[in-house]
Order: structure tokens, then C-alpha cells, then sequence
């Protein structure tokens, strides 16, 4: 994060908190430690959501994602265009992660093999962290990885079951403004029949 992130992102968080979800952007030791949990031994493309000003990108970048496998999600249009200036080479889909499997189709991606989110999934209407969910649960091949500022898993326990998932704590980034956990969640069974236990 720069200096002149700063009032990008916070205004961004006035306009609507409940979607950026954090006064100021992650911080190094949140992205790197987010980073790490991604495999490296595929060369299938991973998808990053949320990535506001980049720092998550960054690290990505820095632990060997190629460019050209990094595929970004980002609903707002500013922090899009900075994302297009900043890592050049990687792909910048302006588009909301409810509508994800789509905005992929429409790039040419069908599945892919890590998401990293730095969604605000705890703030999210519980049928808004279902519909992103579910769409991540459609795209992916291998982990999801996901922060959060609580306690508790940012997966809701119901969506866990219905989705197939399990998950648990796999960092603890005290260094972060607020403190943060890295979870890590895994499918444990059959891709379709767990989408077809969630309902529309």
C-alpha cells in the first residue's frame, strides 16, 4: 500500500462499508501470510477477489503466480482501473463475485485452481455470502482461502455443510490493522452433488 492508497480506499469504505469491509486496505503480513497457502505445483489459473489497491495481488505475484494465470475480480470500477495500471499483464474482470462463473466464461476461464478472497464475507447478507460461495464452489479446483477480522470461521457453519467444505485456521496475522486469521476451507466431497444441495 502507498500513501496515495489511502484516500482511495477510504473513500471507497464511506460509500459503502459494508462491502469494502475494512477502513484501510490489508497489510503486507495479512497478504503474504494469505499468499503462502496457495499451491504452487499446478499451473492452473488462480482467481483473487475483492482486490481493492493490490497488496494481496502483490504477494501473489511475488510468490510465483504468472501474470498471466492471475485472474482479479473487482466490483469497483476505480480500484479496477488501478489495478490495470499497477500489474500490468494479469487480468482485471470488473464484475461482481455473485456473477463470477459468468464474468469467467466471458474471459475464457471455466475453472481454476485456487481463489483467494479478501471479501468481507461477515458482512455480507447471508444470501449474498451464499450466492459468491456458491459460485466460487463452481469455478474451483483446489483451496479457497479467506480472511477475517473474527474469531470464528467467515464461512457460515450452514453453508460449510450445504456447500461440502471444511475449513480451518491456518495463520494468525497479529501484525495486521485489525489483527486478522487466514482460513483455509477444502471440498470433501463430489463438486456436483454439493452444489446441487444448496438451493437457488
Amino acid at each position: 500500500m502507498t500513501p496515495s492508497d489511502i484516500p482511495l480506499f477510504l473513500g471507497n469504505w464511506l460509500r459503502e462499508p459494508l462491502q469494502v469491509g475494512a477502513v484501510l486496505p490489508s497489510g503486507a503480513a495479512l497478504a503474504n501470510a494469505m499468499a503462502r497457502h496457495v499451491e504452487r505445483a499446478a499451473a492452473g489459473p488462480v482467481l483473487e477477489l475483492g482486490a481493492g489497491t493490490g497488496v494481496v495481488t502483490r504477494a501473489l505475484l511475488e510468490r510465483g503466480v504468472p501474470r498471466d494465470q492471475l485472474l482479479i475480480v473487482e466490483r469497483d470500477p476505480g480500484f479496477c482501473a488501478l489495478l490495470r495500471r499497477r500489474f500490468p499483464g494479469t487480468t482485471v474482470i470488473h464484475a461482481d463475485a455473485c456473477n463470477l462463473q459468468a464474468a469467467l466464461a466471458g474471459h475464457g476461464v471455466g475453472r481454476v485452481d485456487a481463489v483467494v478472497s479478501s471479501l468481507p464475507l461477515l458482512s455480507l447478507p447471508f444470501t449474498t455470502q451464499r450466492a459468491v460461495l456458491r459460485q466460487c464452489c463452481r469455478v474451483l479446483d483446489g483451496p479457497l482461502i479467506q480472511f477475517t477480522y473474527g474469531i470464528f470461521s467467515p464461512v457460515h457453519p450452514t453453508l460449510q455443510r450445504r456447500l461440502g467444505l471444511t475449513g480451518r485456521p491456518v495463520a494468525r496475522v497479529l501484525l495486521n490493522l485489525p489483527p486478522a486469521v487466514v482460513w483455509r476451507y477444502r471440498s470433501y466431497r463430489a463438486r456436483p452433488a454439493a452444489i446441487a444441495t444448496l438451493a437457488a
